[in-house]
């Protein structure tokens, strides 16, 4: 019996890698990305301290005359333009950019800021309802849980890496900023993260990462959501 020739097509297959059900983290990818702003500001003045041991998320900077160009990296929490974020962020800003998902681009201001606790609210016009990420609670989070983070590292937007929460509970105080409700995570974080979110299997919020420790891998802070809703929970869709 004569076999028939086997034909190989070039047409893509209809069932992607990334549609494989163990990809578990790119439907919350899809879904929250629309909601993670990138920052750039641009400051006041060229020097940003941190401590010798910890290190604010900051990118290097690019400087000119006395004035440094800074990214960061916040998330809308409510449809009307409010965007959580890191106070040292902001804090020397003298004008505050943020670029959305979409490659839109509008001038931010600040409308709420606790400098002592590390937090500040931006709000941005639009014309239409934005999308706030959903927010969970830190004080339902486990160690060991899987967790993800989107952030503006050096810069580079959107960027996604995941880890697992490795403690919680860790109070911190660096200079004159104190940290309550801290979730250490061995997600990958680095200069220009601050700001973030920290989400879970849920594709909700539990943290906003802040700082590292220097010269350490697998070493990211964040602070708890639960903490944050305490003192600007009036800004945040719930």
């Amino acid at each position: 019996m004569k076999r028939k020739p086997i034909y190989f097509s070039n047409v893509r297959s209809r069932n992607l890698a990334s549609e494989h059900p163990g990809n578990y983290f790119v439907p919350i990818v899809e879904r929250a990305k629309h909601s993670v702003i990138s920052i750039e500001t641009r400051d006041r003045s060229a020097a940003r301290q941190s401590d010798f041991l910890f290190s604010f998320l900051f990118p290097q900077t690019e400087q000119a005359s006395s004035r440094t160009k800074s990214f960061g990296t916040g998330f809308i929490v409510h449809p009307n333009g409010y965007i959580l974020t890191s106070e040292h962020v902001i804090h020397n800003a003298e004008q505050i950019n943020v670029r959305l998902y979409s490659g839109e681009q509008r001038t931010a201001k600040v409308v709420w800021s606790d400098e002592k606790r590390d937090l500040a609210v931006l709000q941005i016009q639009s014309r239409r309802s934005l999308p706030p990420l959903p927010i969970g609670s830190s004080a339902d989070s486990k160690v060991g849980e899987f967790v993800l983070s989107i952030g503006n590292p050096m810069g580079l937007e959107h960027t996604v890496t995941k880890g697992i929460i490795s403690a919680k509970n860790r109070p911190v105080r660096i200079s004159d900023k104190l940290y309550e409700d801290i979730i250490q995570t061995d997600c990958a974080i680095n200069p220009g993260n601050s700001g973030g979110p920290l989400i879970n299997m849920n594709g909700e919020v539990i943290g906003m990462n802040a700082f590292i420790i220097k010269n350490n891998q697998g070493l990211g802070f964040a602070v708890g959501i639960d903490a944050i809703k305490e003192r600007a929970g009036r800004f945040l869709v719930r």
